[in-house]
């Protein structure tokens, strides 16, 4: 179906809560994505992070298609090997406690939040200013961003938000919070790294008021800043750490992994989920966590991460970089960031996101190529300077 067809039906079957952007991907390989007319795309936003291993990596489609062969659900009423040694792969790799497994971040926010609240009960979750949590009820309260809260008021109480300072942490969190839960890199928010004084000062003020510190590593998480997870570049072990996004090689699952403090703070019937963990997307998981779990491919993650940076930041019109690994933030002068990434799509035929009306944000596969890196670096130079010169 050619895209127009597709977006009229679009148009008239789902509920628009989407503004896509004028692209029908029909496939996808490592670093590339292909439309209908067969042209070809440079992927530098993996799904939003989700793709991080490249599209259709040949371990993960073994993997899922061995296992669909053999069975593809049975609830979370019996025992399944996959999930379960996936919940043993993912402590082991981290906190070394227990896992709660979902379907999408969201859920594994949920799950953090009722953690939290089991554990220190009626307890005040803190978040951040300009923090992204999720779309769900609990999820959407701890995101205190006052565009995506407003329509649907009122928030469920219990959260208090703080800005991402030493000070105001110590006058948010007091005896009566049960957690403060960070994005050690807001994603959503522009990529924007939160300083490390600040990590170490959560650390020492949850301890202090016996609250629990929880790292949101939907984004981050799975190696995309150069290390497993975020948290192990930071000097800083929370007591519980939410996973998404990557972490399915494409397949939606999301997990909440704690440490020792947390791991028996929820009690059977406190909470489930009929699809979670199913043999399929567990084996899918064990698949893309056995080929990020690398140390040669995490240290080029870092290596091609600050190539990325290093070029990007010389480029006429960028007027900041942020980020680590690959999760790259840059802010255009020009202004209309979303204007830019769309005409990149078919200008230079290259996939970015738009984080706000300056900031663009790039998220490559861990497995782009040299060559790819190159061509990368060329296609985001030429279509700032197209963007620049119809400003």
């Amino acid at each position: 179906m050619k895209l127009s067809d597709l977006q009229s039906v679009d148009d008239a079957n789902v509920v628009g809560t989407y503004a896509r952007l004028p692209l029908q991907i029909v496939r996808g390989a490592g670093s590339w994505i292909w439309d209908e007319d067969d042209n070809q795309y440079l992927d530098l936003l993996c799904g939003i992070s989700v793709t991080s291993l490249g599209h259709c990596h040949p371990q993960i489609v073994d993997a899922i298609r061995d296992q669909a062969r053999t069975l593809i659900h049975a609830s979370n009423l019996f025992y399944t090997e996959p999930g379960i040694r996936l919940a043993e792969r993912l402590s082991a790799s981290s906190l070394g406690g227990k896992v709660v497994f979902g379907n999408s971040g969201a859920e594994a926010i949920e799950a953090a939040i009722k953690c939290a609240r089991r554990a220190k009960p009626g307890g005040e979750i803190v978040t951040l200013e300009n923090a992204f949590h999720g779309r769900t009820y609990g999820a959407l309260s701890a995101t205190h961003q006052e565009a995506k809260q407003a329509p649907f008021a009122p928030m469920i109480p219990g959260f208090r938000a703080a800005a991402a300072t030493v000070e105001s942490l110590e006058q948010a969190i007091g005896p009566d919070t049960a957690a403060l839960i960070i994005e050690p890199i807001q994603g959503e928010g522009g990529v924007h790294p939160i300083p490390s004084e600040v990590l170490l000062a959560a650390r020492e003020i949850c301890d202090r008021h016996g609250a629990a510190l929880i790292f949101d590593e939907i984004q981050t998480g799975m190696g995309r800043t150069g290390s497993l997870w975020a948290y192990q570049q930071t000097g800083v072990t929370p007591d519980a750490i939410t996973t998404a996004k990557a972490l399915g090689g494409g397949l939606p699952i999301g997990a909440l992994i704690t440490g020792e403090r947390l791991a028996s703070a929820l009690q059977r019937g406190d909470h489930g989920s009929t699809f979670a963990a199913g043999p399929v997307v567990a084996q899918a998981a064990l698949a893309a966590l056995a080929v990020t779990d690398d140390e040669y491919l995490l240290g080029r993650v870092n290596m091609v991460g600050e190539r990325l940076r290093e070029a990007i930041a010389l480029l006429p019109g960028v007027s900041e970089v942020r980020g680590r690994g690959l999760m790259i933030g840059f802010d255009i002068e020009a202004g209309d960031a979303p204007g830019m990434v769309n005409a990149a799509i078919g200008g230079q035929r290259v996939l970015m996101n738009a984080t706000g009306p300056n900031t663009v944000r790039l998220l490559p596969p861990l497995t782009i190529d040299d060559d790819e890196v190159a061509e990368a670096i060329t296609r985001v130079a030429s279509a700032l300077a197209d963007h620049v010169a119809h400003s």
